[in-house]
């Protein structure tokens, strides 16, 4: 036998074991429904971020894993339409955001494991237990305690002193958490000298009148709550309170990022990082409900220096000093 075709066999021969592994690996089917736009470059960071945290721990894109994206924004209806088509389609496993995607997807009998990503309430919603051994075919990650909404009036008062009117903001059928969020704020505002108020909006007439009629009495202030409709609405939201020269605080980095005045809230990326670990361990055997719900880790206050010269405030130095990211 000539020297090159031993050599020929040989490396044949490495090559078994390993075209055979390859065979035998299962590829998994991963559904993820989100209430954004595929272009939306905050879904384009989720998604990045998801990716990455999956390839970390093995699982490769066209491999061993099929990630199958549904997209249905700022409706409920289309939510419900996309979640139907999602859970037709059989993933293995469905990566579930925010509170009414998990809504739209829970059905009597589905037991395709749902890991949530950005659900404020799962408890008062119905889609577990409890955090510890949330039970059932669903678990995944929270992203705020109703609290915060105390911190937001209180960030809000330290960058707009004058404020004495704050609206909070928010899309009751996208946010049936509300009332857990204003709580807190209706219970703080006194020691902030603030009048609270509620407004609630469905779509974009909405939120212009509704905006428009709070500034026309001066002195306000506005809080928006962490619903997919205003993450999908953040840009006219935060042009609103521009143009009515409305000092707002926001859930989400993306908000400021996007030309909002500050916002205080989880980090988003790390939570969905956080998720893929999720899909790895059940993928390896974990039972659903036996993972905890797990509260975010992490929080980062962004102001943005250029919106607070715009409005003629002023950033006092200390909340300045607390601040995770500073847009000049």
């Amino acid at each position: 036998m000539r020297r090159w075709q031993f050599i020929a066999l040989l490396g044949g021969a490495a090559a078994w074991p390993l075209a055979a592994h390859a065979q035998q690996e299962r590829m998994r089917r991963v559904g993820v429904l989100m209430a954004l736009t595929p272009s939306d470059p905050e879904a384009q960071l989720r998604v990045n971020a998801l990716e990455a945290g999956l390839l970390d721990l093995g699982w490769v894109e066209g491999r061993n894993l099929h990630i199958d994206y549904r997209w249905a924004p700022g409706d409920a209806n289309a939510l419900r339409a996309q979640a139907v088509e999602l859970i037709n389609s059989t993933p293995d496993l469905i990566l579930a955001h925010s509170t009414p995607v998990v809504a739209a997807l829970r059905q009597d009998g589905l037991a395709v494991p749902i890991v949530f990503v950005q659900v404020t309430d799962p408890v008062g919603g119905g889609f577990v237990s409890n955090f510890a051994r949330p039970g059932g075919h669903l678990t995944g990650f929270t992203s705020f305690e109703f609290t915060i909404g105390s911190k937001w009036l209180e960030a809000l008062k330290l960058v707009a002193p004058a404020i004495g009117r704050v609206a909070v903001l928010f899309n009751p059928d996208m946010a049936p958490f509300a009332p857990q969020f204003w709580q807190p704020v209706k219970d703080a505002a006194p020691s902030f000298d603030v009048a609270p108020m509620q407004i609630p909006v469905r779509d974009v007439a909405e939120i212009e009148h509704a905006i428009a009629k709070f500034a026309s009495k001066g002195d306000g202030g506005l809080m928006v709550l962490p619903d997919a409709s205003a993450t999908y609405h953040r840009d006219l939201i935060i042009a609103l309170a521009a143009r009515h020269r409305l000092p707002a605080v926001y859930p989400l980095r993306v908000f400021a990022a996007s030309g909002g005045l500050m916002s205080y809230g989880s980090d988003v990326a790390a939570i969905y990082r956080r998720a893929a670990g999720y899909v790895d361990r059940i993928f390896k055997g974990a039972v659903v409900g036996d993972l905890p719900v797990q509260a975010p880790d992490k929080f980062e206050l962004v102001i943005n220096l250029k919106t607070a010269t715009a409005l003629g405030l002023t950033v006092p130095p200390l909340l300045l000093a607390r601040a995770d990211e500073v847009i000049e």
